[in-house]
Protein backbone atom coordinates (compact mmCIF):
# COMPACT_ATOMS: atom_id res chain seq x y z
CA UNK A 1 0.00 0.00 0.00
CA UNK A 2 2.91 2.37 0.71
CA UNK A 3 4.18 1.95 -2.43
CA UNK A 4 1.02 2.62 -4.44
CA UNK A 5 0.85 5.63 -2.30
CA UNK A 6 4.49 7.12 -2.83
CA UNK A 7 3.93 6.78 -6.30
CA UNK A 8 0.53 8.17 -7.02
CA UNK A 9 1.43 11.45 -5.61
CA UNK A 10 4.25 12.03 -7.88
CA UNK A 11 1.82 11.04 -11.29
CA UNK A 12 -1.12 13.71 -9.49
CA UNK A 13 1.44 16.48 -9.58
CA UNK A 14 2.54 15.67 -13.22
CA UNK A 15 -1.02 16.33 -14.17
CA UNK A 16 -1.61 19.43 -12.33
CA UNK A 17 1.75 20.45 -14.69
CA UNK A 18 0.09 19.90 -17.64
CA UNK A 19 -3.04 21.52 -17.03
CA UNK A 20 -1.31 24.87 -16.14
CA UNK A 21 -0.19 25.58 -19.77
CA UNK A 22 -3.76 25.17 -20.91
CA UNK A 23 -5.35 27.52 -18.47
CA UNK A 24 -2.79 30.38 -18.88
CA UNK A 25 -3.28 29.70 -23.19
CA UNK A 26 -7.45 30.29 -22.06
CA UNK A 27 -6.77 33.16 -19.85
CA UNK A 28 -4.82 34.58 -22.69
CA UNK A 29 -7.26 34.23 -24.98
CA UNK A 30 -10.12 35.71 -22.55
CA UNK A 31 -7.72 38.77 -22.13
CA UNK A 32 -7.25 38.77 -26.11
CA UNK A 33 -10.72 39.34 -26.56
CA UNK A 34 -11.86 41.76 -24.20
CA UNK A 35 -9.06 44.35 -25.08
CA UNK A 36 -10.24 43.79 -28.91
CA UNK A 37 -13.76 44.60 -27.52
CA UNK A 38 -11.95 47.74 -25.78
CA UNK A 39 -10.63 49.03 -29.21
CA UNK A 40 -13.68 48.40 -31.31
CA UNK A 41 -16.09 49.46 -28.44
CA UNK A 42 -13.91 52.71 -27.88
CA UNK A 43 -15.82 55.81 -29.23
CA UNK A 44 -13.93 57.51 -32.13
CA UNK A 45 -12.35 60.99 -31.23
CA UNK A 46 -13.13 64.17 -33.37
CA UNK A 47 -13.00 64.00 -37.34
CA UNK A 48 -9.63 65.62 -37.94
CA UNK A 49 -9.42 68.90 -40.30
CA UNK A 50 -8.78 66.16 -43.36
CA UNK A 51 -7.22 68.12 -46.53
CA UNK A 52 -7.16 67.15 -50.10
CA UNK A 53 -4.23 64.58 -50.98
CA UNK A 54 -3.21 66.85 -53.66
CA UNK A 55 -1.11 70.10 -54.00
CA UNK A 56 -2.16 73.65 -52.12
CA UNK A 57 -4.85 75.31 -54.71
CA UNK A 58 -4.96 72.78 -57.18
CA UNK A 59 -8.57 71.69 -59.20
CA UNK A 60 -9.26 68.19 -59.15
CA UNK A 61 -12.24 65.93 -60.14
CA UNK A 62 -13.44 64.10 -57.18
CA UNK A 63 -15.75 60.25 -58.59
CA UNK A 64 -17.24 57.27 -58.21
CA UNK A 65 -18.81 55.10 -60.30
CA UNK A 66 -21.68 51.51 -59.96
CA UNK A 67 -19.27 48.91 -58.40
CA UNK A 68 -16.68 51.18 -56.91
CA UNK A 69 -17.96 51.13 -53.14
CA UNK A 70 -19.09 53.40 -51.28
CA UNK A 71 -17.84 56.17 -49.61
CA UNK A 72 -14.99 54.99 -51.96
CA UNK A 73 -12.91 58.31 -53.72
CA UNK A 74 -11.26 58.84 -57.06
CA UNK A 75 -8.93 61.66 -57.85
CA UNK A 76 -8.02 62.71 -61.38
CA UNK A 77 -6.31 66.24 -62.01
CA UNK A 78 -8.24 68.60 -64.90
CA UNK A 79 -4.52 69.72 -65.87
CA UNK A 80 -1.17 68.55 -66.67
CA UNK A 81 -0.41 64.34 -66.95
CA UNK A 82 -1.73 62.47 -64.10
CA UNK A 83 1.26 60.18 -63.56
CA UNK A 84 3.44 60.91 -61.31
CA UNK A 85 1.86 63.52 -59.59
CA UNK A 86 2.31 63.99 -56.19
CA UNK A 87 0.17 62.68 -53.13
CA UNK A 88 -0.17 64.61 -50.27
CA UNK A 89 -0.62 63.54 -46.64
CA UNK A 90 -4.41 64.61 -45.43
CA UNK A 91 -3.24 64.92 -41.90
CA UNK A 92 -0.71 64.35 -39.73
CA UNK A 93 -0.12 61.01 -38.24
CA UNK A 94 1.90 58.17 -38.34
CA UNK A 95 2.01 55.56 -41.28
CA UNK A 96 1.01 52.14 -40.22
CA UNK A 97 1.27 50.74 -44.26
CA UNK A 98 3.53 51.42 -46.76
CA UNK A 99 4.36 48.35 -49.29
CA UNK A 100 1.63 46.34 -52.02
CA UNK A 101 -1.61 45.69 -51.74
CA UNK A 102 -2.93 42.27 -53.87
CA UNK A 103 -0.36 42.97 -56.70
CA UNK A 104 1.17 45.62 -59.15
CA UNK A 105 0.29 44.61 -63.06
CA UNK A 106 2.11 46.06 -65.63
CA UNK A 107 0.03 49.60 -66.25
CA UNK A 108 3.12 52.36 -66.33
CA UNK A 109 3.40 55.81 -68.29
CA UNK A 110 5.77 53.65 -70.65
CA UNK A 111 2.79 51.12 -71.08
CA UNK A 112 -0.71 52.66 -69.98
CA UNK A 113 -2.50 49.53 -71.35
CA UNK A 114 -0.29 47.15 -69.29
CA UNK A 115 -1.87 44.19 -67.96
CA UNK A 116 -3.80 45.07 -64.58
CA UNK A 117 -2.73 44.04 -61.71
CA UNK A 118 -4.90 42.98 -58.56
CA UNK A 119 -5.79 45.03 -55.24
CA UNK A 120 -4.57 48.23 -54.37
CA UNK A 121 -0.91 48.25 -55.70
CA UNK A 122 1.80 50.31 -54.11
CA UNK A 123 -0.15 51.90 -51.36
CA UNK A 124 0.05 54.12 -47.91
CA UNK A 125 -2.45 53.73 -45.07
CA UNK A 126 -1.56 56.53 -42.03
CA UNK A 127 -3.22 56.47 -38.40
CA UNK A 128 -4.12 59.78 -37.36
CA UNK A 129 -5.17 58.84 -33.96
CA UNK A 130 -8.76 58.79 -32.24
CA UNK A 131 -9.14 55.80 -34.47
CA UNK A 132 -8.91 57.79 -37.89
CA UNK A 133 -7.24 57.36 -40.49
CA UNK A 134 -6.54 57.60 -44.49
CA UNK A 135 -5.82 55.10 -47.02
CA UNK A 136 -3.98 55.69 -50.70
CA UNK A 137 -3.97 53.30 -53.13
CA UNK A 138 -2.79 52.68 -57.13
CA UNK A 139 0.82 54.95 -56.62
CA UNK A 140 2.88 54.88 -59.37
CA UNK A 141 5.64 53.29 -57.21
CA UNK A 142 6.87 52.29 -53.64
CA UNK A 143 5.53 55.02 -51.48
CA UNK A 144 8.18 57.24 -50.26
CA UNK A 145 7.62 56.76 -46.37
CA UNK A 146 7.68 54.13 -44.88
CA UNK A 147 5.62 52.13 -41.29
CA UNK A 148 6.09 53.79 -38.18
CA UNK A 149 7.24 57.32 -39.91
CA UNK A 150 5.70 60.09 -38.64
CA UNK A 151 4.24 62.70 -41.47
CA UNK A 152 3.09 65.69 -41.65
CA UNK A 153 0.48 67.26 -43.25
CA UNK A 154 1.02 68.12 -46.45
CA UNK A 155 3.90 65.59 -46.90
CA UNK A 156 4.45 63.99 -50.13
CA UNK A 157 3.36 60.36 -49.40
CA UNK A 158 3.77 58.93 -53.10
CA UNK A 159 3.25 59.92 -56.89
CA UNK A 160 -0.21 58.67 -58.97
CA UNK A 161 0.29 55.70 -60.89
CA UNK A 162 -2.49 52.75 -61.65
CA UNK A 163 -0.73 49.79 -60.02
CA UNK A 164 -3.29 47.05 -59.01
CA UNK A 165 -6.08 46.94 -60.47
CA UNK A 166 -6.50 50.18 -62.15
CA UNK A 167 -7.65 51.00 -65.40
CA UNK A 168 -5.88 54.83 -65.63
CA UNK A 169 -3.60 56.43 -63.54
CA UNK A 170 -5.72 58.08 -60.27
CA UNK A 171 -5.38 58.11 -56.72
CA UNK A 172 -8.13 55.77 -55.02
CA UNK A 173 -8.56 57.58 -51.76
CA UNK A 174 -10.75 56.64 -48.48
CA UNK A 175 -11.61 57.85 -45.11
CA UNK A 176 -11.94 55.75 -42.07
CA UNK A 177 -13.52 55.49 -38.55
CA UNK A 178 -12.34 52.75 -36.85
CA UNK A 179 -12.43 49.90 -39.80
CA UNK A 180 -15.39 51.61 -40.90
CA UNK A 181 -15.35 53.50 -44.04
CA UNK A 182 -16.94 56.82 -44.00
CA UNK A 183 -17.78 59.67 -46.22
CA UNK A 184 -14.72 61.91 -47.07
CA UNK A 185 -14.37 65.47 -45.56
CA UNK A 186 -11.72 68.04 -46.80
CA UNK A 187 -11.49 71.07 -45.24
CA UNK A 188 -14.55 70.22 -43.09
CA UNK A 189 -16.85 70.71 -46.17
CA UNK A 190 -18.52 66.76 -47.34
CA UNK A 191 -16.97 65.45 -50.49
CA UNK A 192 -21.10 64.18 -51.57
CA UNK A 193 -19.74 60.78 -52.34
CA UNK A 194 -21.59 58.56 -50.12
CA UNK A 195 -22.98 55.34 -52.39
CA UNK A 196 -21.91 54.26 -55.80
CA UNK A 197 -25.34 53.50 -57.34
CA UNK A 198 -24.51 56.01 -60.01
CA UNK A 199 -21.59 57.49 -61.36
CA UNK A 200 -21.22 60.79 -59.66
CA UNK A 201 -17.91 63.58 -59.83
CA UNK A 202 -17.74 66.76 -58.29
CA UNK A 203 -14.76 69.37 -58.48
CA UNK A 204 -13.22 70.53 -55.67
CA UNK A 205 -9.64 73.00 -54.86
CA UNK A 206 -7.32 71.94 -52.37
CA UNK A 207 -6.64 73.71 -49.12
CA UNK A 208 -3.54 71.63 -48.29
CA UNK A 209 -1.54 73.81 -48.05
CA UNK A 210 2.04 74.94 -45.58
Amino acid sequence: MLWTVTTGQPRSRRRARRTRPGLLFTLGIVVALVVAAVIVLRPAGPRPLFQMPVGCGETWQLGTYPGHGDYDVDFFPLSGDPWGQPVLASYEGTVTVAGINGSLGGRTPENPDGPRGRGGGYWVKIDHGGRWETQYLHLLEPPMVEAGERVVQGQQIGRIGSTGNSGAPHLHYEQRRGWQKVETFFDGVPSGITVDDAEYTVRRTSNNCP
